[in-house]
């Protein structure tokens, strides 16, 4: 206690009791503000959902995930414009908190600490700014999520089958003997010179 403020009743030591207890009062109540605010704090939870309602998130003061809940429109959504949209909607959900936070604060403690708390907020919108407007570029039908399989239809398309050599070009087949002579192709037909080849 600066010895100012005792210094016009520094001889009555009731009077400085009695001033000390105030004080000590004040700091109980004030800490019992910052208890609640507290408790307040860690029940906030921020909710947001993607543009077109497929995607809902649900996230704690310190952003953590909580709730994840899709509904049946995620079924004609490509696994990369899903994935998408859950980041997307996290972040909107987190860029909330500071806001929710900050009206804790004031309900609890009004004026008080302003400095203190305008840096804890700062902070806050520092770690989960508000995302810029981002638009989700469709994947070619050929990616979008096969439930049937349960497996996303991810292979590229298969090249067509490379052609056959031309006949001319293939090379005999290993022990396979030259037409007969009855079949018109061979008037001089040798069984052994034949094999050889």
């Amino acid at each position: 206690m600066p010895s100012s403020q005792l210094g016009g009743f520094g001889r009555d030591p009731d009077e400085i009791e009695h001033r000390i207890d105030q004080w000590a009062q004040g700091f109980a109540v004030k800490a019992e503000r910052y208890r609640a605010a507290q408790e307040q704090t860690e029940q906030i939870r921020s909710t947001a959902s993607s543009r077109d309602g497929s995607v809902r998130v649900t996230v704690r003061a310190d952003g953590s995930v909580t709730d994840l809940v899709f509904t049946e429109k995620v079924r004609s959504l490509p696994l990369t414009e899903l994935s998408a949209q859950i980041l997307a909607t996290m972040r909107s959900a987190q860029a909330r908190i500071a806001d929710q936070v900050g009206a804790v604060m004031t309900a609890q403690l009004g004026d008080e600490d302003a400095q203190t708390r305008a840096v804890m907020l700062d902070n806050l919108r520092e770690r989960f700014p508000v995302p810029p407007d981002e638009q989700v570029e469709p994947a070619p039908a050929s990616k979008k999520w096969n439930f049937a399989d349960a497996e996303p239809d991810d292979q590229a398309p298969q090249p067509p089958p490379a052609a056959p050599p031309p006949p001319s070009a293939r090379p005999p087949t290993p022990g396979r003997a030259r037409p007969r002579p009855d079949d018109g192709e061979d008037d001089d037909f040798d069984p052994q010179r034949d094999w050889r080849r």
